[in-house]
Formats: structure tokens, C-alpha cells, sequence
């Protein structure tokens, strides 16, 4: 009589198990072998009464090039002319590191400027206020 419990390892809507495995297990997902996009992971197992317990753990794959894009978000309401910046790089393999193109450009955010300005400001000032003293 098998006295362990069963796993059953499911991807999204599939009707047939990944892997049928005894528990405990160590198990490798190849996500290469998936589409980008969300899927599901559903784990199915079963003890030795019959007794079925179930897992769903959502997941995202992204083995394709990454897409990056500044000057737009998400479920925005934009209108005229926009102007985007859209960078798009893969990881390459585990023997080369691509260089060219890995890192996305960003333009200088708004508080980086103001910061600037404001140290400028207080430079300015101070110059201004050393040099006025009379000696």
C-alpha cells in the first residue's frame, strides 16, 4: 500500500499534469517552453485516504525581450503629441552579457532639477551675501 501522497503539477486550464510526482519533491519549471503572459500554477495533491488538496499560485512569464516605455503610463488619458521613449532588450544567454541596448535611458526627473535649482539658489545667495559685507 503507498503510504505518500501524490502530486499533481498543473499550468493553467491543462487537463493533463506537467508532472505526476511523490511527495516530497524538488521540481524544476522550464518557463521557456510557456508563452509571455500570465498562467497559473496549479498544484494538485492527493494522500493516501483519497483526500484532494489544491494550490493556484498566478504567475507571470517573460523570457522574451523586455519592452520598457517612458512618457506614457498605464490607463492614461493623454492627448496632442507624445513624445516616447521605447527601449526593448533581452538578457542574452548565461555565457555573454549583451551591453548594447541593456540598460533603458531615462530622462531626469522633475525633483532632480528642482533640487539643482534650489542648491544653485542657496549658492548664489551665499556668494552674494559673503562678498556685500564690508571690510
Amino acid at each position: 500500500m503507498n503510504d505518500k501522497t501524490i502530486i499533481f503539477i498543473f499550468i493553467d486550464d491543462d487537463t493533463q499534469p506537467v508532472a505526476k510526482v511523490v511527495s516530497p519533491v524538488s521540481f524544476e519549471l522550464d518557463t521557456r517552453k510557456l508563452t509571455d503572459g500570465e498562467h497559473v500554477l496549479k498544484i494538485v495533491s492527493k494522500d493516501p485516504a483519497g483526500k484532494e488538496g489544491i494550490r493556484k499560485i498566478p504567475f507571470v512569464v517573460r523570457n522574451g525581450p523586455a519592452v520598457a516605455i517612458e512618457g506614457i503610463r498605464e490607463n492614461a488619458v493623454v492627448d496632442g503629441i507624445l513624445p516616447l521613449m521605447i527601449n526593448a532588450y533581452g538578457k542574452g544567454d548565461a555565457k555573454s552579457f549583451i551591453i548594447e541596448g541593456s540598460e533603458t535611458p531615462q530622462s531626469i526627473p522633475a525633483w532632480v532639477w528642482i533640487l539643482i535649482i534650489g542648491f544653485a539658489g542657496w549658492a548664489m545667495y551665499y556668494l552674494i551675501r559673503f562678498y556685500s559685507i564690508p571690510v
